[in-house]
């Protein structure tokens, strides 16, 4: 599994590389699942091995990935998350790097938009205490900057103590479970 120390912080050149739906939904991949093969995830992702061998190793060239070298034979490669998370530090970015990163946000909502609607059309089939701990919510705020930062930041924190636990630690009926954050500014508001 990736290290749970290892954070992934994105500037101009890695976010074009990783600006690809494939390549956010492989590093997903291998984060949660760990290590994989192009075979195992061209079938989960639905394209062919070639397609997936390519975006694997536009990953690797950039260090987002690396080869798990204790696993396959010869010609098949194995290859593990190096890190548990990514982040876009908008701080870090010159006026053309943020110019960029509407690329990497454009992959990433796709991605999110079909993690939702997966989950949207499983929700009669899961158990009742998934359907429960699941919710679909918007809260429309009125916040200045300086309060948004604060929000962002305890919901990182609250978040951040229950990531804490690695495999090893995780109860015996512990699934993966999926959060996603959105937090922006509503214009002409």
């Amino acid at each position: 599994m990736p290290s749970p120390d290892h954070e992934l912080i994105l500037d101009a050149k890695s976010m074009r590389a990783i600006a690809h739906p494939v390549r956010i939904k492989i590093m997903g991949i291998l984060r949660t699942m760990g290590p994989q093969n192009s075979t195992s995830l061209a079938e989960r992702l639905g394209l062919n091995t070639g397609a997936t061998s390519y975006h694997l190793r536009q990953l690797a060239e950039h260090g987002m990935i690396a080869e798990d070298t204790e696993r396959g034979t010869g010609r098949e490669r194995w290859w593990r998350a190096v890190s548990r998370s990514t982040r876009l530090d908008p701080e870090t970015l010159d006026q053309e790097g943020l110019e960029q990163s509407t690329g990497f946000h454009r992959a990433l909502a796709l991605v999110y938009a079909e993690q939702m609607q997966r989950a949207v059309e499983s929700i009669a089939s899961e158990p009742e205490e998934w359907r429960k701990a699941s919710t679909f919510s918007d809260f429309g705020l009125r916040l200045t900057a300086a309060e948004a930062l604060r929000l962002r930041d305890e919901i990182f924190a609250v978040l951040q103590k229950y990531r804490e636990h690695d495999a090893e630690d995780a109860p015996e009926d512990a699934q993966h479970f999926h959060v996603q954050i959105q937090a922006f500014r509503v214009e002409g508001h």
